[in-house]
């Protein structure tokens, strides 16, 4: 069903000319995020340049009963910023101040459009960085990973975004402005609202905490044999007491990616790699990398090498975080999934994925954080043979399956959205489902505010049991949106 005109027309009217978006091919661009299995062409798109503006569209969308989606660089990979169908997406990518930088404080004010690598930029020449870092930090922004509380590699050491952040002003889904701050009395609504996937409203402004940049570190690349070695060296290291700043791993398939990709020289015959950066004071540093070295020679790794300038430093960690972008060089199409198991599970969930791969006939690529036991399993399939993309997909819920039943989740830091709404059941129970409906209900009790994300729906899963047929976007009667 189109828009209403009237509505239409207010948004037109509260907007510049060239902040709302009806043309197709313009709209076109917003119809999917990372996950690009699936799209939906948004019949409006709006470009506020403000929180005004921000505020000012979703009171229209309060007023007129339209959905809204929250956008930013659209990196996401589990649909959570996909369009929904009568709906308009609010893209961010406009509100991009620094707005202010406070060394002394350590802390940085910035709008949602800004980039997470840009945080860093701002503060590099005053000794500081900003801790939380996904791979697609060049490009991801800071309402995105806020949405998704994202993670990345340092997370291990530094925490997520939500260890990062600490006030946001938020526009609600009735169009209020408020200031959710960590030191707040009452409940911590703060923590509520990062990693809860544009559900409960929009960030405009964040304030977040920067890190001092360590006195020494050094980067440690070790080369495995065997996978199952590799997984037991990230145990021991963890378990000897030693904190490293992260540990990566990639196995075979991802080595051969990035090789072809970028060339860097991993050892050959290398089934997996751990990538260990360690940091702080030199003695420390010193000391916990001869343990790191001798535990992962006990593991059995046939070549360890030492990073220490921050060029060589940079090549490391330039094939890992090129590693998704990289799996073009050999497969057509990949489904990346992510979940997340005890770090004691690793050799155990590695060994369910080769089986679950060699059941589905397609080849899985794993890339992941090691340190925190955070899996990105690629899987590997050609989207013109017909029926892979189906049988890609039944393979990753699988592994996601297998992550839940090793004492793990269905997601580290790339939210569930519309990819693992269906999951959540193997999760949480009934209560717990409901109870987190009803904190969603006591934010957006209309339903506006991305609908159809993270919550299993009949529409969106076929059968749920009990409570879940209660969805507030079934009592609000906007279930036939999404």
């Amino acid at each position: 069903m189109p828009l209403e005109r009237a509505f239409v027309s207010a948004v037109r009217n509260a907007l510049p000319r060239d902040a709302v978006l009806t043309e197709l091919a313009d709209c076109r661009v917003y119809e999917c995020d990372g996950l690009t299995g699936h799209r939906m062409v948004p019949e409006l798109v709006v470009l506020p340049g403000s929180a005004d503006d921000v505020q000012a569209v979703v009171r229209l969308c309060n007023v007129h009963g339209v959905p809204f989606v929250a956008r930013g660089a659209g990196t996401g990979l589990s649909g959570g910023s996909l369009p929904v169908a009568d709906g308009i997406v609010i893209a961010l990518t406009r509100l991009t101040q620094i707005v202010e930088v406070d060394i002394d404080a350590g802390l940085v004010t910035v709008e949602p459009g800004v980039t997470n690598l840009e945080i860093t930029k701002a503060v590099a020449p005053h000794g500081f960085f900003y801790a939380p870092d996904p791979s697609s930090q060049q490009v991801c922004t800071i309402g995105g990973n806020v949405a998704e509380n994202s993670g990345g590699a340092h997370c291990l050491k530094y925490g997520f975004t939500v260890n990062a952040v600490v006030s946001a002003d938020v526009v609600l889904p009735d169009g209020e402005l408020v200031t959710l701050s960590r030191h707040d009395d009452g409940p911590g609504l703060l923590g509520v609202f990062i990693g809860s996937e544009g559900t409960l409203g929009i960030v405009t402004r964040c304030v977040v905490r920067i890190t001092r940049v360590p006195e020494t570190v050094v980067c440690l690349l070790a080369a495995f044999h065997e996978m199952d070695s590799a997984g037991n060296a990230v145990s021991h290291v963890i378990g000897g007491g030693i904190l490293p700043a992260a540990i990566e791993m990639m196995d075979a398939l991802a080595i051969q990616a990035v090789e072809a990709a970028i060339g860097l020289g991993y050892p050959e015959g290398a089934s997996a790699v751990l990538i260990v950066e360690l940091d702080g004071q030199p003695a420390q540093v010193a000391a916990d990398r001869a343990t790191v070295e001798q535990i992962c020679r006990d593991a059995g790794a046939f070549e360890v090498r030492a990073s220490e300038t921050a060029e060589e430093r940079a090549l490391v960690w330039k094939g890992r975080k090129s590693a998704f972008a990289a799996m073009g060089r050999i497969s057509s199409s990949y489904y990346v999934q992510d979940g997340v198991v005890p770090r004691t599970k690793l050799p155990e969930v590695l060994r369910r994925i080769d089986a679950l791969s060699e059941e589905h006939g397609l080849r899985v690529a794993s890339v992941f954080h090691a340190g925190d036991g955070n899996l990105h399993p690629l899987v590997l399939y050609d989207d013109e043979v017909e029926g892979e993309g189906a049988r890609a997909e039944t393979l990753a819920v699988s592994i996601l399956e297998a992550c839940v039943e090793l004492g793990g989740s269905i997601s580290g830091e790339h939210g569930v959205g519309v990819d693992k709404a269906c999951s959540m059941p193997k999760l949480f129970g009934a209560d717990d489902m409901a109870v987190m409906m009803r904190l969603r209900d006591a934010f957006d009790p209309s339903s506006l505010s991305n609908p159809g994300k993270i919550f299993p729906t009949p529409r969106l899963c076929g059968e749920v049991p009990g409570p879940y047929r209660a969805h507030p976007l079934e009592r609000a009667g906007l279930a036939e949106r999404f």
